[in-house]
């Protein structure tokens, strides 16, 4: 019974995660204007996507943003993963503990926080993408933090003293000893901190200037206006960004699969 339930569970759970997404796939490829009658089959929705300018320039907005601000928050999180290490027990353990609060505090929190700080106590316009950016970056940042610290931590910490006693400086012992070992976690923090402004609803809500929107902005507003054919279209643009990650994440798989074998070759 144990082995019959097991594949059952499972199957249920899946259907449950990525019924809904294969759906709007699937209507994604018709003539329908609403969830619940399949008519032809159509690339409507596609071309409109591609062809209106403002669905465009959200998109390149939205990414732009999302590599920007993932890029710093990369570089902040992977020198703040770095100095807890190499610091004293305490200041550690008070670093990872502040790091924690903008991983657990509500988003509409932190948004609404640095719209206060930086529009009313700082003066910044609001038409600035200034709150909009630290915005991100204060989402990111924490999260690469978790993901390069347990890669610090596997990594022989004499490495780094070695390559000092070896006569490098110590910004040359971090570029070519210290950055390459944990790269990988470097890395996953990056397309997490992507994932993250991507997601983002209620601190770009709040810190947006009025005429910027990102995805998940935009697809609130679209839903609530009476234009049919750009809200189709985001059931488009919902499976493009679905068969993109998904494509991302069978390639990552394969990538692990045989660097796994490498090593099994090596050994």
């Amino acid at each position: 019974m144990k082995k019959l339930w097991k594949p059952v569970f499972f199957a249920i759970v899946f259907l449950f995660l990525y019924l809904p997404i294969l759906i709007l796939a699937v209507y994604s490829f018709t003539d329908s204007t609403t969830i619940g009658a399949i008519r032809g089959f159509s690339l409507r929705n596609y071309v409109t996507l591609i062809s209106t300018e403002e669905l465009r320039n959200m998109i390149a907005g939205t990414l732009a943003l999302a590599v920007g601000s993932a890029f710093i928050a990369t570089i902040l999180g992977t020198l703040g993963a770095l100095g807890a290490f190499y610091s004293r027990e305490r200041t550690r353990t008070a670093i990872a503990t502040v790091n924690r609060i903008p991983v657990i505090n509500a988003d509409v929190v932190t948004g609404f926080s640095i719209c206060v700080l930086m529009v009313v106590v700082m003066h910044i316009s609001k038409d600035s993408y200034i709150p909009l950016i630290i915005g991100h970056v204060t989402l990111s940042a924490p999260f690469v933090f978790l993901n390069v610290m347990p890669k610090i931590q596997q990594m022989d910490s004499s490495l780094y003293e070695a390559a000092l006693d070896l006569g490098a400086t110590p910004f040359r012992a971090l570029r070519q000893v210290v950055i390459p070992e944990i790269m990988p976690g470097v890395l996953s923090g990056f397309g997490l901190a992507i994932t993250l402004s991507l997601d983002d609803y209620f601190i770009a809500t709040y810190t947006k200037p009025a005429m910027f929107n990102t995805i998940s902005t935009y697809v609130v507003n679209a839903t609530k206006g009476s234009q049919t054919s750009i809200k189709t279209a985001l059931w488009a643009l919902s499976t493009a960004i679905f068969v993109i990650v998904l494509l991302f994440v069978l390639l990552g798989n394969l990538r692990a699969a045989q660097e796994e074998k490498r090593r099994e070759r090596m050994d």
